[in-house]
């Protein structure tokens, strides 16, 4: 099942279930990847909808620290329903240690010496951990581990 028809059927059940907060968050990923798919080949790829689905997700998440830094506890909850929903769409996040191991890894491989080899380590890295780990995580860690 491709991740499109698992979408659609998944708004089919939310719709049955009648729950509201999940089938606006699933309907928001849907619109996207339709528009995804009207502006390329017409099928959208796995890693495409990968990208999709993380960036929805960021942008739930920081619109619910927006309302809760303007204390707007009842956009907050419902922005923080729809992130829940679309982050079971997501695949298993690295944990700190595991970015920490591959980035020595990746150190090593490369052969950087310092902090100005950052850009040749996240170049790397960055393909190799997309979708598995934030940018901004990975991007703290090798700073840190060049500057030791």
């Amino acid at each position: 099942m491709s991740f499109t028809d698992q979408i659609n059927a998944d708004i089919k059940s939310a719709m049955l279930a009648k729950e509201k907060e999940k089938l606006a968050a699933l309907r928001d990923i849907k619109s996207k990847l339709l528009l995804e798919a009207t502006s390329g080949s017409g099928e959208v790829s796995e890693e495409a909808a990968l990208k999709i689905v993380m960036k929805l997700h960021k942008q739930r998440m920081e619109t619910y620290a927006l309302y809760v830094e303007q204390n707007r506890q009842d956009l907050a909850d419902e922005e923080l329903a729809q992130a829940k929903v679309i982050e079971a769409y997501l695949p298993k996040m690295l944990s700190e240690d595991e970015i920490k191991e591959i980035v020595l890894q990746t150190i090593q491989e490369v052969g950087a010496n310092g902090p100005q080899d950052m850009g040749k380590v996240m170049g790397v890295l960055t393909p190799k951990l997309a979708g598995k780990a934030d940018g901004k995580i990975i991007a703290g860690i090798v700073k840190t581990t060049l500057a030791q």
